[in-house]
């Protein structure tokens, strides 16, 4: 696996990875009503590409395909985290949180997570602060706002 920065010319495969990625691995905790008003399969590219090139955007390649993608601003706020259908399992997910936090250069870490990645963000240390109701396009998902302390770092 290689993780590397994101480049503009990945656009539109992340933006399939995250709809596919939405309909495919949140399934479980979510209904198709749920999933299609979170990703309809439109996404609006330009606005994508911007705060991807803001923020610490990263991208994991496997046998020379994308397999996931994260970005996180300088505030530490953990925008968006996927990783593809097929490589679900793989530490992709790890490696790319592992490389946003280290690029953050914060000493606190939040983000929105859905029921499917809570477990996830758990294990590394994040906790859940709240759990809230988000309406996209009239219809409610539920989240969880969850932070994670920067670890001190030893001499």
């Amino acid at each position: 696996m290689v993780i590397r920065e994101y480049e503009s010319g990945d656009l539109r495969f992340l933006a399939e990875l995250f709809c596919e990625t939405v309909h495919a691995v949140n399934a479980r905790d979510y209904t198709e009503e749920q999933l299609d008003a979170w990703a309809d399969g439109t996404v609006d590219l330009e606005k994508w590409d911007l705060s991807f090139r803001q923020h610490h955007t990263f991208v994991a390649v496997m046998n020379g395909q994308i397999a996931g993608f994260g970005d996180m601003d300088d505030t530490g706020y953990l925008d968006r985290l996927y990783v593809h259908k097929d490589f679900q399992r793989r530490g992709i997910a790890t490696a790319l949180c592992d490389k946003m936090e280290e690029a953050a250069r914060t000493l606190r870490f939040t983000t929105h997570a859905s029921i499917t990645a809570k477990p996830f963000f758990e294990g590394r240390g994040y906790q859940a602060v709240k759990e809230q109701q988000v309406e996209r396009k009239g219809v409610l998902l539920t989240n969880y706002v969850m932070t994670k302390e920067k670890e001190e770092e030893s001499c």
